[in-house]
C-alpha cells in the first residue's frame, strides 16, 4: 500500500496557518477541524513548519499565556519530515515511529498534496491485515 491509497480515500484538504497568524488563531484552526497538529504556510502550497498542540502545550508551560497573542512561526517546527504519494505505507509508518512524529505532510512535486496522522497510517495497517485474514479465511474453507 501507498501513501496515494490513503490520500484518496480520506481526501486531499490539508488545514493550514499563516506564518504570522497567531497562536491564538492556531488553536481555533485546530479546535474547528479537530485535528492535532496544522501545516503552516504562507500560500497553502509551499511548507514553512508544522505547528502542533504538543508544541502550543510546551512553550505556554515556559513562555506563560502572552504566547497567544505571539506568531506562530515562533514555536512551530522548521525542519519538517514529509513523505510522497508514491511513498510506501511501511516505509512512511518507519518513519513516524523512529522521529515520534504524529504527522507528515504528503507533497507532489514539491507542493502540498496531503497530510497523513499516525491514526491514517494505523487504520490503513488493521484495513491490510483484515482483508488479508478475509482471503485466508475464504482460502481454508473453501480447501
Amino acid at each position: 500500500m501507498r501513501i496515494r491509497d490513503i490520500v484518496r480515500s480520506k481526501g486531499d484538504a490539508v488545514a493550514t496557518v499563516h506564518p504570522d497568524a497567531t497562536v491564538r488563531e492556531l488553536l481555533a484552526t485546530l479546535a474547528e477541524h479537530n485535528i492535532g497538529a496544522v501545516v503552516v504556510s504562507a500560500d497553502e502550497a509551499t511548507i514553512a513548519g508544522i505547528a502542533s498542540e504538543r508544541d502550543v502545550v510546551r512553550q505556554l508551560h515556559t513562555r506563560g499565556s502572552e504566547l497567544l497573542a505571539r506568531p506562530v512561526s515562533e514555536i512551530m517546527t522548521t525542519n519538517v519530515r514529509t513523505c510522497g504519494l508514491d511513498d510506501p505505507l511501511d516505509d512512511v509508518r518507519g518513519v513516524m515511529t523512529q522521529h515520534r512524529i504524529r504527522h507528515l505532510p504528503v507533497l507532489q512535486d514539491g507542493r502540498l498534496a496531503g497530510i497523513v496522522s499516525i491514526g491514517d497510517v494505523v487504520k490503513s495497517a488493521i484495513d491490510e491485515l483484515e482483508t488479508e485474514r478475509a482471503h485466508l479465511v475464504g482460502y481454508i474453507q473453501r480447501s
